[in-house]
């Protein structure tokens, strides 16, 4: 039986048999070619690894000597793309590029790189695999690759390494939805016991997060200089990451940077509720330039150590397992539950529109779907029984 989405099925005589379109007739009808195997996965390996030969999406020919490795052509978009991008995303490109593509495309011809063979790649990569075969990446991972060498196609054409002419379609996997921990109420309530317990500046920070929304490497970025008490307000202008360094003469594979936020529409001003006002007076030091995890102007806690200490602080309280973007979607559910505008929410948060906030960020409750279903009721209130 073929496998959905792929021109391959088993033979009556028991063999496997697998056709790829290596072009088209001057009437527009396909021209096949052929690959047999034992077993499914011998076929397929078999299409996959003649593709850049027999694959031609359009009237380009594939077997042009001239034509350049589409490896290089990704080393030429990335080079390019190099002076716009945030390191974090120029090591996120590279490591995609070298661990992922290139091992698979890279040796390619440019016009080797059809639909036919981004879809094989695609099923390769999505493949969950057994004893240390490849594959097995998420459905999100996937996606953001195909984005990628859709881009370098992209820079292909307007560098008239490609014609205009070519087109790539390809069936890209949908991406299962993830179910995210969101803090009930009772939880929230015996979290934030625990932290005020014993109160110190890093649990300060996590209660500030779940009644904010600030990302775990803003909270870590985040200097008093940018709290005005007395305006009730806090501005984000900073995200802290740890990031692999590419440098080979660097002594040390990772480092931590502070640069600016997400996007432009994360660098932002949030008002702070007075609830948390005064437990923030008790400790803001004499240093406004101090961080605010360690109130030291020199010294920070970097997101990998501070997602440790929620970890514990988690464990400590008793609660259900959590990391720290579930503070995230515990606020935007409060919120929510409380009636927030959704607008208002959503650039608290630092999106770009509310169809993030609401469809990434929003959970409501079970209590809070019955008491909107139980609105209902009203339209049977002056109904006669």
């Amino acid at each position: 039986m073929a496998r959905r989405g792929e021109n391959i099925h088993k033979r009556k005589d028991g063999r496997w048999e697998a056709r790829v379109i290596k072009g088209h007739t001057e009437q527009g009808k396909a021209i096949y070619a052929y690959f047999y195997g034992r077993t499914y996965k011998e076929a397929k390996e078999k299409t996959f690894m003649s593709l850049p030969c027999v694959a031609g999406d359009s009237t380009v020919t594939a077997s042009n000597e001239d034509m350049p490795r589409f490896g290089s052509v990704m080393d030429s978009w990335l080079e390019n793309k190099r002076v716009g991008l945030k390191q974090s995303s120029y090591v996120k490109y590279f490591n995609l590029i070298n661990n992922h593509i290139k091992p698979s495309l890279g040796q390619h011809a440019l016009t080797g790189v059809t639909s036919a063979a981004l879809n094989a790649f695609i099923s390769e990569k999505l493949k969950t695999g057994k004893l240390g075969t490849t594959g097995g990446l998420s459905e999100k991972s996937v996606k953001d690759i195909i984005t990628l060498i859709k881009s370098v196609l992209r820079f292909a054409k307007e560098e008239k390494l490609l014609p205009d002419s070519v087109s790539i379609n390809v069936t890209l996997p949908h991406e299962k939805s993830k179910e995210m921990r969101v803090l009930s109420k009772d939880e929230q309530e015996t979290f934030e016991n625990y932290l005020c317990s014993d109160m110190d500046a890093s649990k300060l920070g996590v209660l500030l997060c779940l009644y904010t929304g600030l990302r775990i490497g803003e909270i870590c970025a985040l200097k008093w200089s940018e709290i005005a008490l007395d305006e009730n307000t806090l501005i984000v202008r900073h995200t802290m990451q740890r990031t692999q360094t590419l440098d080979d003469e660097s002594p040390t594979k990772t480092e931590v940077i502070v640069t600016e936020p997400k996007s432009d529409c994360s660098t932002r001003i949030i008002p702070l509720p007075d609830c948390i006002i005064g437990k923030l007076r008790a400790f803001k030091p004499e240093h406004t330039g101090a961080y605010f995890l360690t109130g030291e102007a020199g010294q920070y806690i970097e997101p990998r150590t501070y997602q440790y200490r929620f970890k514990s602080y988690i464990e400590g309280s008793g609660i259900n397992e959590a990391n720290f973007h579930s503070t995230r979607h515990t606020f935007a559910t409060r919120c929510v539950e409380l009636g927030f505008e959704i607008k208002s929410l959503s650039e608290i948060l630092g999106h770009a529109n509310v169809n993030i906030t609401l469809n990434r960020y929003v959970h409501p409750s079970f209590d809070l779907k019955l008491d909107n279903m139980n609105k209902l009721n009203l339209l049977t209130a002056n109904t006669p029984s």
